[in-house]
């Protein structure tokens, strides 16, 4: 029989960062492979056009079609849930293994695991969103007792930028939060290139950085019964 592991990522139909940067973390993962189904989003808002993209049915929809895969785990690679509720991605997965029967999680709720296991209680916020998209995320770690201590956000609303914003100005960002000294930093937002940062920055400051692409893979992995310390040179998460 086959020991082939398919993950299955929702992706964002205008995001141009997670898929790569996802096949790239799991390409030296014996047997393993990442496959994707995408659903609309195109801005970042407090507006209702921006939170009707992230209607529970046409996500669902997107999960039906990597179900057809016969994927091993279905994973929403998006962040949605950090402004829009926590609940909202707890709700989703289990609709989609009521409707496919496969395992599912999300960028935001393996995040909060990584803090929980770690015991985090102070956290640096990076992000592309608009001052009310951020202050929302910063409202519901403060109910899971986690304080945001410094945060930066780049004002953006067009999702499709997100993917375009540099490195360097990645790196500047992290560096900024992470003089509050928090106990860990996330680089919120699957349309930027934080991951591929994450080891260095975490040599450089000695904080902890989960970013929400390398989040979702890592609990991916554990549900598709793949030991994440296959995963090399994206983190210490998945050490």
């Amino acid at each position: 029989m086959s020991q082939q592991k398919r993950i299955g990522v929702l992706t964002p139909s205008s995001n141009t960062a997670l898929e790569p940067l996802t096949s790239a973390m799991v390409a030296g993962v014996p047997g393993v492979s990442a496959h994707f189904s995408r659903f609309r989003v195109t801005e970042i808002s407090m507006g209702d056009k921006s939170q009707n993209q992230f209607d529970e049915r046409t996500i669902l929809d997107a999960a039906q079609l990597l179900a057809d895969a016969k994927v091993d785990v279905i994973c929403w690679s998006g962040t949605s849930a950090s402004w829009l509720g926590f609940d909202r991605d707890r709700a989703l997965c289990a609709r989609i293994t009521e409707l496919t029967g496969i395992p599912a999680t999300t960028s935001v709720l393996a995040l909060n695991e990584l803090l929980a296991a770690q015991g985090a209680r102070t956290l640096g916020l990076v992000s592309p969103y608009v001052e009310d998209v951020q202050r929302r995320i910063v409202a519901n770690y403060a109910a899971l007792d986690i304080e945001c201590v410094a945060e930066r956000h780049l004002d953006l609303t067009v999702n499709f930028s997100f993917a375009e914003v540099a490195p360097d100005t990645l790196r500047t960002m992290i560096r900024e939060v992470a003089q509050r000294k928090p106990d860990a930093i996330t680089v919120m937002c699957t349309n930027l290139h934080g991951a591929p940062l994450a080891a260095e920055m975490e040599r450089e400051l000695g904080i902890p950085v989960y970013d929400s692409v390398a989040t979702v893979v890592w609990k991916a992995l554990k549900l598709a019964g793949v030991d994440p310390r296959a995963v090399k040179s994206w983190g210490g998460l998945f050490a």
